[in-house]
């Protein structure tokens, strides 16, 4: 990977996501050759991302370049790159430009979306994790709108405007709320021709209620919020196939649509190389002990949604959610500072629970923080401020601000683009890893 050798320990970071971005910032001020391998140049802020399949905001002003970090730092590298594998026993990493060895490695990889292993699902439906994902999102929605216009039978329109979003956690509602108000606001203004009527919108979900993670009240809340935009919920539903024209559940519902969104769960990205014992074979998430190294290495870490460190209060591992991955590489950046100097007397995580939140839509929205639990404008508000102060750099949160100005006052959303057509009949060329 032509990264300069030093007398310095090299410690590698493997993705630039939340944990990546926090430990960075932490780590190179440390006495370290400090190496960041992302398959993408830039960190992307993921909770905002059905804002640019929606066309409410664009992309770059939710992704941060990652070689910012560089600048007046000494022994911080960068390298462009997909890791393909790794050889602890080694201490190599294998990726698409080379090898290179590391002292220290820290994996922060994510997850992608998870289809439970349907594949013709998985070849049709559109998937919302990464930048590009939510462009080809974005321009499918559009190009439905405008082919919609041109076709004669009813029929026909109603299969290009009929919506089928899968799975109603916080991304799910979040984009059914987003796509009912373009339906309200946009569609009677850029589309005179076409009845709103004949758009619809629906949102599936397993479980029996919607935001099954949060509480009872928000998840209420939530739902009687959804049905005012006139988001048809259909709960306890579980898709078992779709062939790109035909959606068909477990219990013999059928929705033609053009267009099926799934966001109905994830899966950690592993990367080759660690024995079975080392992770989970149903989450794909690192088995890590309360420092964050995964089970049979002192020298290999894992953060965020990858890492599964399950404990009384979580059994089943922490929230894959940004949280826990900030709080977990501020954790181990205080740990490295022992690490460096030879003590083994290291701080335990501790996870703190700062709350969940979900927005509907304009003025709606649901928290739960604590034992408090807000909805409406005041929760919608407390929403806003949090994942714009979240976003990183300036120039993002004035720019995502100003949107958000202009699409409240005009009742509008300016980024309505096709910038690239996304073809129907060659949907999913590439994996959703690849992506």
């Amino acid at each position: 990977m032509n990264v300069q050798k030093s007398d310095l320990p090299r410690v590698v970071v493997i993705g630039g996501g939340f944990a990546g971005l926090n430990l960075v910032k932490k780590l190179r001020k440390l006495p370290v050759q400090l190496v960041m391998i992302n398959k993408h140049n830039y960190h992307a802020f993921q909770p905002l991302l059905y804002q640019v399949s929606t066309s409410g905001i664009e992309p770059d002003s939710i992704v941060y370049p990652l070689r910012m970090f560089i600048k007046r730092q000494k022994n911080f590298y960068f390298r462009l790159a997909d890791v393909k594998e790794i050889n602890p026993e080694s201490k190599t990493i294998i990726a698409d430009i080379g090898e290179l060895t590391y002292d220290y490695l820290i994996i922060n990889t994510g997850t992608k979306t998870n289809f439970f292993g349907n594949k013709r699902i998985e070849k049709f439906a559109m998937s919302m994790k990464t930048i590009p994902q939510a462009l080809n999102l974005r321009s499918l929605i559009l190009q439905n709108f405008e082919k919609s216009t041109v076709v004669v039978p009813k029929a026909d329109k109603e299969f290009l405007l009929n919506f089928v979003i899968v799975g109603a956690g916080p991304t799910g509602v979040e984009l059914a709320g987003a796509i009912a108000e373009f339906k309200h606001s946009v569609l009677p203004l850029d589309f005179p021709d076409l009845d709103p009527e004949l758009m619809q919108i629906h949102i599936l979900e397993g479980a029996d209620r919607v935001l099954p993670p949060m509480s009872i009240k928000s998840s209420n809340k939530s739902a009687e919020a959804l049905k005012k935009l006139g988001v048809q919920i259909h709960t306890n539903t579980i898709v078992t196939d779709f062939d790109g024209t035909l959606v068909k559940t477990k219990d013999g519902k059928e929705f033609k649509t053009r267009t099926l969104i799934w966001s109905a769960g994830v899966i950690g990205n592993l990367i080759k190389g660690f024995p079975e014992e080392s992770y989970n074979a149903r989450s794909k998430r690192y088995y890590v002990d309360k420092y964050n190294k995964i089970k049979g290495y002192e020298d290999v870490f894992a953060l965020g949604d990858i890492a599964l460190m399950e404990s009384e209060d979580y059994p089943n591992g922490h929230p894959q959610v940004a949280q826990p991955a900030i709080q977990q590489a501020n954790n181990l950046s205080s740990n490295f500072k022992k690490i460096l100097k030879g003590d083994t007397n290291l701080k335990s995580f501790k996870y703190k629970d700062k709350g969940s939140m979900a927005t509907i839509g304009r003025n709606k929205a649901v928290a739960d923080i604590g034992n408090l639990q807000l909805n409406g404008f005041l929760a919608w508000l407390v929403w806003m401020f949090i994942h714009l102060m979240a976003l990183v750099g300036f120039r993002n949160r004035l720019i995502v601000f100003f949107n958000w100005i202009y699409n409240y006052t005009n009742y509008n959303k300016a980024s309505r683009l096709i910038i690239r057509r996304f073809s129907v009949s060659e949907r999913k060329v590439r994996t959703n890893s690849e992506l």
